[in-house]
């Protein structure tokens, strides 16, 4: 039961401390959707989508007018593509991502994630249709993300797909060049994707899930930078416990929003993400937070010591408030969506290098990255590989997003609006990988994947 100071607390955290709902997903499963027709089978997607959907925007607006808690995005994630399309008899899958597009846009949502393939061991037909299609269908949508699964700590990494995924990178950005390579920032490149993750662009509905799911993403850096500030030349005992007590709190939030949402949408509720994920907006910055811990500029000397402890406390906070997180959970570092992030970058300080190592102890990895429109196929994939390998070693999940942008150099800078906010083009290293990346074949599962 809160009590009055928790309540004032919550409306401080909200109104002055950016707290928010990052998002409400609804994971929708389109198994039953496959089909030999491929029109009869987008048919299919567009009637289950709106069907289950099609209330989702205007119940996570009831609840944010009843309890005044903002909902930033109503998100919509499904099964991955590959797999409902494989059936299909055509070579061509934009049509579904169009499809997919279309049914968000009946829906009122701000994203729809899915456009997916798991080729971390290998790839069928439908994955490699799937794969060569992205870059037209995220020139042509407006709304759909998409996702691609080139490794895990079972499996190993399949460096054909980390090849092939760094041209598709590459042509995704000359197609939406005039957009300052948008359609890159809705591609994301995992190592140990997750089944349940809410937020974009990575999200899907994993096999394992129900028919249909909510699962929301929570959001609070702000909350917890001005928590620190109380706490200031502390020893990091007291740091840890004070954002985990902030984590809890932001947690129960976020479960009280998914249970309403749950109930009201007669849908399962999944899990709550406690994910601290930052917005271009000044007090909403995970940089900040570990500027506040004692560095002078995040990326110095000590920023991975202050990450690892900010993702395990709000890991631990979240846990102890829900028998239910899951996710991601924990501290994003998406360059172009974090003022303290973008600061760094300008400066110098903060490197693909230095995030790099960063992402070994964080929840995701290389995000919204910039990089010069010039930067060989080869050496993204390096990049993809060199993070897929953190994930694989370390059993956690890992991400890349690059923005290779045509026609910029070094220190240029891309605008991309809204949360996915703006970016410097951050070097890349000018040696070359492609002899490396040429091999092809299967990196093999570490020995620490054998735990049967």
């Amino acid at each position: 039961m809160m009590n009055q100071r928790d309540i004032l607390s919550t409306i401080e955290m909200i109104d002055q401390q950016h707290l928010d709902i990052r998002t409400v997903t609804m994971g929708v499963s389109l198994l039953s959707c496959s089909d030999q027709n491929p029109d009869l089978a987008c048919r299919k997607i567009y009637d289950k989508i709106c069907r289950y959907a099609g209330s989702l925007v205007k119940t996570c607006e009831e609840i944010e007018a009843e309890f005044g808690i903002p909902i930033v995005n109503k998100r919509i994630s499904v099964t991955p593509i590959a797999l409902v399309a494989a059936a299909s008899d055509t070579e061509d899958y934009v049509p579904f991502a169009e499809t997919l597009d279309r049914a968000a846009k009946a829906c009122g949502v701000d994203f729809i994630g899915g456009f997916s393939a798991l080729v971390q061991k290998g790839m069928t037909l439908a994955d490699r249709r799937l794969i060569h299609a992205i870059p037209e269908a995220l020139s042509v949508t407006d709304l759909v993300c998409s996702s691609v699964n080139v490794g895990s700590t079972k499996a190993g990494i399949n460096m054909d797909a980390v090849a092939m995924m760094g041209r598709i990178i590459k042509e995704t950005a000359e197609r939406t060049a005039d957009r300052d390579a948008i359609g890159c920032a809705k591609l994301v490149v995992f190592c140990n994707a997750v089944e349940d993750n809410p937020f974009m662009a990575g999200a899907f509905h994993g096999v394992g899930e129900a028919e249909k799911v909510i699962n929301v993403g929570v959001s609070g850096p702000g909350v917890v930078h001005h928590a620190l500030q109380a706490v200031k030349g502390a020893s990091f005992d007291v740091v840890a416990e004070t954002i985990k007590k902030t984590a809890f709190r932001i947690t129960r939030m976020g479960q009280l929003v998914a249970a309403e949402a749950s109930q009201r949408l007669d849908t399962p509720f999944g899990i709550v993400d406690l994910s601290l994920a930052p917005t271009p907006a000044v007090g909403d910055s995970v940089a900040r937070i570990l500027e506040e811990l004692g560095l002078e500029t995040c990326g110095t000397h000590g920023t991975t010591t202050a990450l690892a402890l900010l993702n395990d406390a709000v890991k631990k906070g979240g846990v102890m408030a829900s028998s239910s997180v899951g996710g991601l959970s924990g501290a994003f570092i998406p360059v172009s969506e974090d003022e303290g992030m973008i600061s760094a970058a300008q400066k110098g300080t903060l490197t693909i290098d230095k995030l790099e190592a960063m992402t070994c102890v964080c929840s995701v990895g290389l995000d919204m990255i910039a990089v010069p429109g010039d930067t060989p196929a080869e050496t993204i994939s390096a990049i993809l590989a060199d993070e897929a390998a953190i994930g694989m070693v370390n059993s956690k999940t890992t991400a890349v997003r690059l923005l290779p942008a045509p026609g910029k150099k070094a220190g240029d800078r891309i605008e991309l609006g809204g949360l996915l906010g703006s970016a410097p083009i951050m070097p890349v290293h000018q040696e070359g990988s492609a002899a490396f990346i040429a091999r092809g074949g299967r990196i093999p599962a570490p020995l620490q994947s054998l735990k049967n």
